[in-house]
C-alpha cells in the first residue's frame, strides 16, 4: 500500500443501474447514448421497478455498496422525477444497507429535493471536462448547466458527486482545470471516466497512455483531499489493462463492478476475488458522512 495515500486503506464498490439508455437528444461527442450517432446499443425507456431492486439485491450480493440509477437524457424531467423517486422508495424499501445515487442530467433544487425525499443520498453529476474545452464535445447545453446542477445538489441537501472524463482530445491544462472546479465544489465523491471508444462516435480514438491516466488518478487525489471517494469508472479496464488494481496505490478508494452503462465490465466476482488476493479490505458498509442527519 503507497502511504501517500491514506483512504485506500478500505476500497468501496459501487454499481451502475442503467434505467433508462440510448434516448438522449444531445450531442455529446463522446457518449454512445445519443440517438444522433447511432451506436450499437441496447436502447430502451424506463425499466420496471421490480427489475431495479433486483439488480440493486444483486449489486448488494456482489459487495457493492453503493447503487446508482442513472438515466439518459439532458436532465430530469417531472415524469422522470416522479419515477426515479418511485424506484428510490422501492430500493430503500428492500433494506439493502446500499447507499443510493440518482444521476440523471441537470435538475432544479425542487426536483432534487423530491428525490432526497424519497430516499436518494447522492446526486451524481459531472463536468466532463474543463469550461474551456466543453464547446469542443458539446454544442446543445452548455458547461455553466452542469456546474449549476452541482451547486443545486448541494442546496437541496444531498451529498454531491462529481467527477469528469479523460482522453477525448483535451490539454493538460483542460485536466487541471477541471479538477480544480469539481474542486471547487467539494464533493464527497469524484468518479473518474477513462473515454473508450466506439466506431459511432466522432471521437475516434482516447487520447492519453496509461501512465498519465495514473498521473491523472493521483493528481485528482491531491487537488481533492476532502473527497471521500476518488472512484475510477467508466473505461477502466481498457486503459489500465493488467494493471488496473494499480489505482488503489494511486489515490484511488472506489470503483465500479459489474457492467457500464453501454459497455461490459469484468464480472464482479472477478474483481473481487482479485482485490483479496492483492490484500485489499473492501467495504462492508456505507459511510455516513459528518454533515448528514
Amino acid at each position: 500500500m503507497n502511504d501517500k495515500f491514506k483512504n485506500t486503506d478500505e476500497i468501496f464498490l459501487c454499481a451502475i443501474c442503467n434505467v433508462e439508455s440510448g434516448t438522449c437528444n444531445e450531442d455529446c461527442k463522446f457518449c454512445t447514448q445519443s440517438v444522433r450517432y447511432k451506436a450499437d446499443i441496447q436502447r430502451y425507456k424506463l425499466k420496471e421497478i421490480e427489475q431495479i431492486v433486483k439488480e440493486a439485491t444483486i449489486a448488494r450480493e456482489n459487495g457493492a455498496v453503493g447503487f446508482c440509477l442513472v438515466t439518459a437524457g439532458l436532465g430530469l424531467t417531472d415524469k422522470k422525477t416522479k419515477f426515479i423517486a418511485e424506484a428510490a422508495k422501492a430500493v430503500k424499501a428492500a433494506n439493502l444497507g446500499l447507499r443510493l445515487i440518482a444521476c440523471n442530467g441537470t435538475a432544479s433544487v425542487e426536483q432534487l429535493k423530491e428525490l432526497k425525499a424519497a430516499g436518494v443520498d447522492n446526486y451524481n453529476h459531472n463536468l466532463e471536462t474543463s469550461k474551456e474545452f466543453y464547446p469542443t464535445i458539446c454544442t446543445t447545453h452548455d458547461w455553466e448547466e452542469r456546474y449549476q446542477t452541482c451547486l443545486n445538489v448541494k442546496e437541496a441537501g444531498l451529498q454531491l458527486v462529481c467527477g469528469g472524463i479523460f482522453g477525448m482530445g483535451e490539454t493538460q491544462e483542460d485536466r487541471i482545470s477541471m479538477i480544480k472546479s469539481i474542486a471547487s465544489l467539494d464533493p464527497m465523491n469524484v468518479p473518474l471516466n477513462f473515454f473508450h471508444p466506439n466506431e459511432a462516435l466522432p471521437l475516434v480514438e482516447n487520447t492519453i497512455t496509461r501512465e498519465e491516466a495514473f498521473d491523472l488518478v493521483e493528481l485528482s487525489r491531491e487537488m481533492i483531499p476532502n473527497a471521500h471517494k476518488i472512484m475510477v469508472a467508466g473505461g477502466r479496464e481498457l486503459m489500465f489493462g493488467d494493471e488496473q488494481y494499480e489505482i488503489f496505490n494511486r489515490g484511488a478508494n472506489a470503483f465500479v463492478i459489474g457492467d457500464y452503462l453501454t459497455t461490459a465490465g469484468k464480472t464482479p466476482k472477478d474483481d473481487v476475488e482479485a482485490l483479496e488476493k492483492l490484500g485489499f479490505k473492501i467495504a462492508k458498509h456505507v459511510v455516513k458522512m459528518a454533515d448528514e442527519k
